[in-house]
């Protein structure tokens, strides 16, 4: 199991890319809620009002199977699935990019639609601000004053962070950990008696 993932710190500087007087318009943007994507398309169809197509691809989540392509009227495959496949090059989760189109007069063809689709978008993320997210779980940790200086020695020699923390008779904390060694340090906490532990569910 992983613990980090790559993403956008922010939205990228819109690009373009010309080809036989078509106009390719292409932005990454941070995404983690599909529906947000409504939005963006919204804005852009602003933007570019005379673009006949908002072809575009997003990827949530640090699995494979939550993303979605969408060629807006182009030969099928030959935009969405482009432009996701630069998602999956340079390894991005949480990502959208979508690239907007406006005729230039001649038709490219299949061939020349894919590659202009897979340029505008290598050109996008190619000015992304690519940054590294941990995948973390909350646990719960219970103890008493006199454990506070090895609980906060554990936090700080973990790099961990506290969410939350109620110290009024007794001290409840909730801390999040990397997803992948929860259970170790729920195991290692437990037996620092009279410590308790627990995942945050």
């Amino acid at each position: 199991m992983t613990d980090s993932y790559k993403t956008l710190e922010k939205n990228t500087e819109e690009i373009l890319f010309k080809d036989k007087g078509s106009k390719f318009y292409a932005t990454a943007f941070p995404l983690s809620d599909p529906e947000d994507m409504n939005e963006i398309l919204s804005e852009l169809n602003k933007k570019h009002p005379k673009a006949g197509h908002h072809c575009y691809a997003w990827k949530i989540g640090s699995g494979d199977d939550n993303y979605r392509i969408n060629d807006d009227g182009e030969p099928r495959n030959s935009a969405g699935a482009t432009i996701y496949g630069q998602i999956q090059s340079y390894e991005l989760s949480d990502v959208a990019v979508v690239v907007s189109r406006i005729f230039g007069g001649t038709k490219l063809g299949v061939s020349g639609l894919i590659n202009a689709y897979k340029t505008s978008a290598a050109l996008a993320l190619d000015k992304a601000e690519i940054i590294t997210k941990v995948i973390t779980e909350d646990i719960i940790v219970q103890f008493e004053y006199p454990q506070m200086s090895q609980i906060m020695r554990w936090i700080d020699e973990n790099g961990l962070l506290i969410k939350k923390q109620n110290l009024t008779a007794s001290c409840e904390m909730v801390i999040s950990v990397p997803q992948s060694k929860v259970q170790e340090h729920i195991e290692l906490l437990n037996s620092w008696h009279p410590i308790i532990a627990k995942e945050n569910i």
